[in-house]
């Protein structure tokens, strides 16, 4: 088997992607759980900004991601601002148990990407997260649906301690990606062509 040069990255784009949202949503929680497969019932806060990288491969398509969880306190707004730019994917993230944090996606979040996203066709994601306590839920299913598609975005329900659809969100966020070839341009890698792709199927996200 030919190998690369030493000089080129194996993948062939690279996705940057933020997880946004209010504080103990649960999003360095998703985080950890997408690229270290662990959970953590005692994750403290996220001071400014953490970062972790994660390969996946989707349509024969070997993607780099970085995956940016940014902190949800008031505090750090103008010090997480700057990640907002070049990001080709955003990520919502609530709490299911908590209907302030499913408000405040509009009230805030989706105007702080409004004001410093730099990419018009970024895909997003709406997360309802922690769907594993249901007896303390106070957002249903249909709400955070419709909020979704109210605001053209993807939405998937999820469970970082369960596991529970969390790869599946990712992995439809870069689905998405894939098949916006403006977003491709920008996130070309090595030497594909939007044109070399597979046809649509899913495969490993590992």
């Amino acid at each position: 088997m030919a190998t690369l040069p030493a000089e080129q990255p194996a993948f062939d784009h690279l996705f940057k992607i933020l997880l946004i949202g209010d504080s103990g949503v649960g999003k360095s929680s998703l985080l950890t759980r997408f690229t270290a497969d662990s959970f953590d019932d005692f994750t403290t806060p996220t001071i400014g900004v953490d970062f972790r990288l994660k390969f996946v491969t989707l349509q024969g398509v070997r993607l780099k991601l970085t995956i940016w969880d940014t902190a949800g306190q008031e505090r750090f707004r103008t010090l997480t601002s700057s990640y907002y730019r070049g990001a080709h994917g955003v990520i919502y993230a609530f709490d299911v148990t908590r209907r302030e944090t499913f408000e405040s996606l509009e009230d805030i979040w989706m105007r702080e990407v409004d004001m410093y996203s730099t990419i018009e066709s970024a895909v997003k994601m709406v997360v309802a997260n922690k769907v594993d306590m249901p007896q303390q839920r106070e957002v249903t299913h249909e709400e955070g649906a419709t909020f979704a598609r109210k605001h053209n975005c993807l939405f998937v329900e999820t469970s970082a301690k369960t596991n529970e659809h969390v790869s599946l969100a990712f992995e439809e966020l870069c689905l998405k990606m894939l098949d916006k070839p403006e977003l491709l341009q920008d996130a070309q890698g090595t030497s594909v062509l939007v044109g070399q792709r597979q046809p649509h199927s899913r495969s490993s996200c590992c």
